[in-house]
């Protein structure tokens, strides 16, 4: 499987792209009713990084499902296989890299960390210079 089945990759669920920081890759997100969310995220190409280190005000865990992912953190680097884990706590300065040909990660946040490009996502329509609701 080089995938998540269709209903996993709704258009509906799209994360924007300004949110999708490594080249190459597609990402659905999913809301938890206490503000925290879940990605899928797949990577096809050459090998990708992000362009510098991240942080967030929550924490973040993450898994292979496919491929190979670099996780940089701490001053390391560390090459994680499909059904290994990371926990990422908040404030932690990190990036990733995708390995070359499919990476697929899945990832959950403590908190917002994405939002849809389609959807009535109120920062998606503004990015689009659409107005908002009325």
């Amino acid at each position: 499987m080089d995938d998540f089945p269709v209903f996993m990759r709704n258009p509906a669920n799209l994360i924007r792209a300004r949110d999708q920081h490594t080249p190459g890759i597609v990402g659905y997100v999913f809301d938890g009713a206490d503000g925290s969310q879940i990605a899928l995220w797949t990577h096809c190409g050459h090998a990708a990084k992000e362009p510098g280190l991240d942080t967030h005000d929550f924490d973040e865990w993450l898994m292979v499902v496919q491929g190979e992912y670099v996780l940089e953190m701490d001053g390391k680097r560390v090459a994680m296989m499909p059904g290994e884990e990371a926990f990422i706590p908040r404030g932690t300065p990190h990036a990733g890299q995708c390995s070359s040909g499919v990476t697929r990660t899945i990832h959950a946040f403590g908190g917002h960390r994405a939002d849809r490009e389609l959807g009535g996502d109120r920062a998606a329509r503004a990015d689009r210079g659409e107005p908002g609701p009325r």
